[in-house]
């Protein structure tokens, strides 16, 4: 408990009780407005407390996580743990990228000529457009 009497603690505290007070006090000046006739007011008069509902929720959780004791990290095993299936690796090694797909060629050649032009622009390249 004494984690949440430090000047930041404290500014936080009072900054989610403004808030809660402010957001209740619209609440309030929504009723009224309402009561005098306003129909769009109703709605905000039941909105304002849902935020000062959720400053109230944020600021437990906030309270809660810092009161939390710090949990130790568990010493691992010495030996390495298999969990689940091994992963197969393939006997024979994949085709090269590009080499049956002539769009692919033409668009790595495309993303070459970019980087050897920094300043050009895509209207400036000389191969085929689509």
């Amino acid at each position: 408990m004494k984690g949440l009497l430090t000047p930041a603690w404290i500014l936080r505290h009072v900054v989610a009780l403004v808030l809660v007070v402010a957001f209740l006090v619209l609440g309030w000046w929504q009723y009224t407005r309402a009561a005098d006739g306003n129909a769009l007011s109703w709605g905000y008069m039941f909105q304002w407390p849902v935020f000062a509902g959720f400053v109230v929720f944020l600021w437990w959780r906030e309270v809660k996580l810092a009161t939390k004791p710090e949990r130790k990290p568990e010493k691992l095993p010495d030996s390495p743990v298999t969990v689940g299936r091994p992963i197969r690796v393939p006997s024979r090694p994949a085709a090269e990228p590009g080499d049956d797909d002539p769009e692919l060629v033409a668009y790595n050649d495309y993303l070459a000529w970019l980087n050897a032009h920094p300043g050009a622009r895509p209207g400036d390249y000389p191969g085929p457009q689509r």
